[in-house]
Formats: structure tokens, sequence, C-alpha cells
């Protein structure tokens, strides 16, 4: 069976990938901290086998909004270095040249279509890469602006293990964007910030959020103090983000301008769950387009990894990275990787050493 010969690995640079296989359809994250990034990955893949043969299901897969689905990458954490959204990238890194299958254009057509603000190299021969804004690709997506308390709560690992990954589907809440809108008039990156914790776009129960609601942004005015509300006056009444769905979402921000008025630091806590249905993981690998047009991937992955990563937008002043990497920083790395059978037998003994 494919699945009994796929590991997954985590971690927030290439040297520090760590095996989190038994933890995938557990319901269990996995901790991911760097100077860059702190927060927690969580692992969800329909029909996996484990080293051992066995197959684990997932609760996840039976909900009703997540039919159909086959894959899901859960993150929830802080970017701990001010960035502009449009320069916090996803998609995929390969470490050699892809070995692409006749009707490649058909599948990257396809691509296009599912996410406008595709950035790609998978021609390359060295290190093939597709990217887009995280703001604007994810399908889930929640963004909370808490304050210093809560973040240092963040920084302890104070918050109970069993918040993430939350009980019901993360969705889609933006609503507290516009916190996180950059002061025009500053060459540097401020913030507009909630007053205080009252304030209706400042509870813990928002990150699991399915939709942001109208009465919070009518309220709004009622909560910022005079003077904060003279000074922003024209910043957050003359461009209040009411996107309320998805679509809303990454329409909006699949103009750059608007992806660099936005900028996450370390209190923006950003929650997305990255699931589609398109990778087939059983019973082997495949693509699976509209029109019932499907890939056998296992034919031209040649032992790829399957790598997810999270990393800020690489530009020409960057220059190379030790790892040969085509990204900037890293933020945090999903890999999904077949092993052989001595790997399947270190990571079953490894297991049985931690019961």
């Amino acid at each position: 069976m494919f699945h009994s010969r796929l590991r997954v690995r985590v971690g927030p640079s290439m040297d520090k990938l760590v095996c989190i296989t038994d933890k995938v359809n557990s319901g269990k994250a996995h901790d991911i901290s760097s100077e860059f990034f702190e927060g927690k990955v969580a692992i969800n893949i329909k029909g996996f086998t484990n080293p051992s043969g066995e197959e684990l299901s997932a609760e996840y897969f039976d909900r009703e909004d997540r039919k159909g689905i086959t894959w899901s990458i859960q993150v929830q954490g802080r970017f701990l270095q001010p960035t502009s959204a449009d320069d916090v990238m996803f998609g995929n890194t390969f470490d050699k040249r892809l070995k692409l299958p006749w009707g490649a254009g058909v599948a990257l057509k396809f691509m296009k279509f599912v996410d406008p603000t595709l950035e790609h190299d998978l021609m390359s021969e060295t290190k093939p890469w597709a990217l887009s804004p995280l703001i604007a690709t994810m399908p889930h997506f929640v963004h909370e602006r808490i304050d210093g308390v809560r973040a240092s709560h963040v920084v302890e690992h104070k918050q109970s293990e069993s918040s993430f990954p939350p009980s019901k589907s993360i969705g889609e809440d933006t609503s507290q964007l516009q916190f996180a809108i950059a002061s025009s008039n500053s060459s540097s990156s401020t913030y507009l910030t909630p007053y205080s914790s009252n304030s209706p776009f400042a509870t813990p129960s928002s990150s699991l959020s399915v939709a942001s609601t109208s009465s919070n942004l009518s309220n709004l005015s009622k909560k910022i103090p005079a003077h904060l509300k003279k000074k922003n006056k024209k910043r957050l009444y003359g461009r209040v983000l009411d996107l309320r769905t998805t679509d809303d979402r990454r329409s909006y921000f699949s103009s750059p301008q608007h992806r660099q008025e936005i900028v996450f630091g370390p209190e923006d806590l950003i929650t997305t769950d990255f699931c589609y249905g398109y990778l087939q993981f059983n019973p082997t690998l495949a693509l699976r387009l509209s029109g019932n047009m499907t890939f056998d991937l296992m034919k031209y992955w040649d032992r790829h990894p399957v790598r997810f990563v999270c990393c800020k937008r690489r530009k020409p002043e960057d220059g190379e990275r030790n790892d040969g990497q085509p990204t900037g920083d890293l933020y945090w790395i999903v890999s999904i990787e077949t092993v052989d059978e001595s790997d399947i037998y270190q990571e079953v003994s490894a297991a049985g050493q931690d019961i």
C-alpha cells in the first residue's frame, strides 16, 4: 500500500524538520518556534496509513463542511517580525527538476484558475517552486488582534493543548484586519490597535468564528476613544475592511496594493486551514481535476517530498540562501515524503519506545 510508505515531517526550517507521522489524523498539533514564527501545525490526510500498516481515520473528514476534502494543513501562529501581507507566501518547493506529465499545462491552468495570485517556476532545472500570498490563497483564514498580555501568554505556551486544532472547522473571520493596516503617514510600520480588551474584536473565541458579523462593524465607532477616532478617522472609517466571505477576501487581496497595506506582527494571531480535494492519497497519489481528469502522480513523483512552505517573499537583494531554497526566510514547513522499509522499521521502533 502506498500509505504504508508515507512520512510527515514538520519544522521551522529544512534542517529542523521532525517526524510527526504519529500525530497525523490524531487531532494533535505540533509546536513550531523560531525567530520568525511561533505557532502550531495539525495535519489530516484522508485514508492515511501509518508505518505499522494501520489506517488512521479522522473525525475532520466526517464534518459536513469538509465533505470531499482529502487533506488539511491547519496552522495557528504569529509572525514575530512585522511583515507585509504581500511578502508572506505559501505554496510548494521542490529539490530537483520535476518530471511533468503530458497535459501538465492543463493542470497549471487549473491551478491558476483556483488561485489567480499564483507565481511559479515549475520548469526550473534546479529548484522548482509555486507560491502565492498566504492572505489571498488560503481557503479558510481567521485573523485576530491580540493585546500584549494575551500575546505574552502565547509566548509562554499557556494556552491549553486542546484549543488547537479546534473541534469545529476553521472558517472565515477578517473583522480585525483593519487593525493591521499600516499607517500611511509613517515610513515605518505602525499599526492601528484596539484600545481595550472590551472591544468586540478582542475575544479569544473569534479565532473559531465562521464569519465576521456586521454588528461588530457597526459597533466599532462606539468602542474607539475620541482621540484615536480623530487621529485615524480617515484610515479607520474610510477603509473598514468589510470582507464577509472567503471570495471577498481573495478578491480584495488579489491586488498587491491591498496586500501591501496589511502588516502582520507579533500581535496578529492567524489561523488557517489549507484543505482541498484535488490531491488523492489513497490508493495511490493522484491529482484530480474537474471533468474527471486524473493524473497518476506516482509515475512522475520520483520520491520528491510534497513540501508545503510558508515563507517570506524572496527579493533580488536577498541573494542566495545557504540551503538553496528559492524563498526568503522560512516560517514553517510541512513535508510529506515516501520512505523505504528501513525508515519504516525505525519509526515503528521509535514509536514503541515512546509508549
